[in-house]
């Protein structure tokens, strides 16, 4: 019996190979990986004595050989493979160990095209179909995670067809994925990120129990292990739970710690940034306490004691922190439906992807991510009479509609989201179905400040934001009636300012 050892991550490499060894297998190696298992004092042969040919052009060739491949391809069932092997004195290669060259941690260290061309791994991957392809007579193994399980169904017998089966599959997983990384990274440099083909890789952190609707199936999958560094302390999150943690902590990160902000189906229906988190919390529950029944709240710090006791009385899905103490854990524990994600850090993070997709039916649209800067509400331009010396509400207001379904209207006064339009058909509809829903509720926007994430094409949502008395609106502006609308900020004293940037979400 053989096993072909060759690796990039060499972590528990020596153990696995001692491990075969005492099973009776003859270890074959090359370059580094042989050199390691040398030093270690185990007995390894080296690649060369196999292909009878030395490594060359710099180590470009040393496994594209048929002593290597015919080994590992041909199939042990059939009897003129068997006899053809015997003739051309090729003998078989029954494990393949293989990770290949660590092209994604070369292309995130340089910007050495030269470096980054040696990187790409030729003989690694094709060892690794060549195998995986072999399934029936071969074990492919492409992560160390895997090797304890391997040597154990070795040693108990168990290296069944599902067992090579399994590991084939993840094979195919990890050069497919080698490859989309590589044809990805190589349109980004030359083609702006849109080439004739685009990849979307993500590795399977867990299936939900379904997708939008109990008829449908569904799982979460991640890019960068971005969601296996978050702790899922309690229950368990469905499809819909996921996506709208996502929404609320986008919205929790970019107004900073000491945010709260609670999301019912993908939207905000609540936020507040204040002196404190407990503050927050009430302030963020006072914009809609209807539409928070149920939803998610991302907590922008510690969730501790005397924050759960005042969440304790209001039901939530789910509650994402950056951190949640011991204390607040036993006091949420009696909640059966509720679930709690930490991220044990102090604050939340988001992975901040670098570019987004949509499926439609029949194929997906891709696109640069949307990135809402400080700076265009910091530098945006008085175009009123009038203006405001503190931009803090503003800058509030415009994250906030930025990361709304559009179209959406968001009302902001003393760090505090008091009432939101969104995804509504036409802009006024959004600003007066918030205006409604605050006026239900008891909430005062005088003195508030409105947010637009697209321009208004007329004055009337500027006449609404008057009527409750609104100080100050911001909007990209850009309609062909930019100066009917600065003429009814005039008219009304109201203070206009123009991003130049606009933030549809569909």
């Amino acid at each position: 019996m053989r096993a072909l050892l060759s690796v990039s991550d060499k972590s528990g490499i020596v153990e696995f190979a001692r491990e075969l060894i005492d099973l009776g297998y003859e270890i074959i190696s090359t370059g580094g990986t042989w050199r390691v298992l040398r030093d270690a004092g185990l007995e390894v042969t080296e690649i060369s004595e196999i292909t009878r040919f030395p490594e060359c052009f710099g180590g470009r060739v040393k496994t594209l050989n048929p002593y290597v491949h015919g080994g590992i391809l041909y199939r042990r069932e059939k009897p003129d493979h068997i006899e053809e092997a015997k003739r051309l004195g090729i003998e078989p290669i029954d494990i393949v160990c293989v990770n290949l060259y660590p092209f994604k941690e070369t292309i995130e260290r340089t910007d050495d095209l030269e470096e980054i061309i040696e990187n790409i791994d030729i003989g690694g991957p094709t060892m690794v179909r060549s195998a995986a392809k072999n399934f029936e007579s071969v074990l492919v193994v492409t992560d160390p995670k895997d090797y304890p399980r391997v040597i154990e169904a070795l040693r108990t017998g168990k290296n069944s067809l599902e067992f090579r089966r399994e590991l084939m599959i993840k094979a195919f997983e990890h050069t497919a994925n080698y490859d989309a990384t590589i044809a990805n990274y190589m349109n980004e440099r030359f083609k702006d990120g849109f080439g004739q083909k685009r990849f979307i890789v993500g590795s399977r952190v867990q299936k939900t129990r379904y997708g939008e609707n109990p008829h449908q199936r569904g799982a979460l999958y991640e890019f960068e292990d971005f969601w296996r560094g978050v702790n899922i302390l309690k229950g368990e999150p469905s499809f819909n739970n996921f996506a709208d943690m996502s929404g609320a902590m986008k919205i929790a990160t970019a107004l900073g710690p000491g945010s709260v902000v609670i999301v019912k189906h993908g939207n905000p229906c609540g936020a507040a940034k204040r002196e404190s988190l407990l503050d927050s919390w009430t302030k963020a529950l006072e914009c809609d306490p209807i539409s928070a029944f149920g939803g998610v709240v991302a907590i922008n710090g510690v969730l501790d004691g005397q924050l759960a006791r005042a969440m304790a009385d209001h039901f939530v899905e789910v509650i994402v922190a950056g951190t949640i103490t011991q204390e607040a854990q036993e006091l949420l524990a009696g909640k059966k439906r509720l679930k709690l994600f930490d991220f044990g850090q102090g604050l939340l993070e988001i992975s901040g992807d670098l570019w987004d997709f949509r499926h439609i039916e029949g194929g997906f649209l891709w696109q640069e991510s949307d990135q809402v800067l400080d700076d265009e509400v910091l530098q945006a331009r008085q175009v009123s009479q009038v203006g405001v010396e503190d931009r803090e509400d503003l800058l509030m207001a415009w994250k906030i509609v930025a990361l709304t379904k559009s179209n959406a209207i968001a009302y902001v006064k003393d760090r505090s989201l008091v009432a939101i339009g969104m995804g509504m058909t036409s802009r006024v509809d959004a600003a007066k179905c918030a205006i409604r829903k605050a006026q239900e509720l008891g909430l005062d926007l005088r003195g508030s400040v409105m947010a637009s994430e697209a321009f208004f094409p007329f004055r009337d949502s500027i006449d609404e934001a008057a009527k409750v008395g609104v100080r100050a609106v911001i909007e990209p502006g850009g309609s062909i009636r930019d100066q009917e609308v600065i003429e009814a900020a005039n008219e009304h004293g109201i203070a206009l300012y123009f991003t130049g940037k606009r933030h549809f979400l569909h």
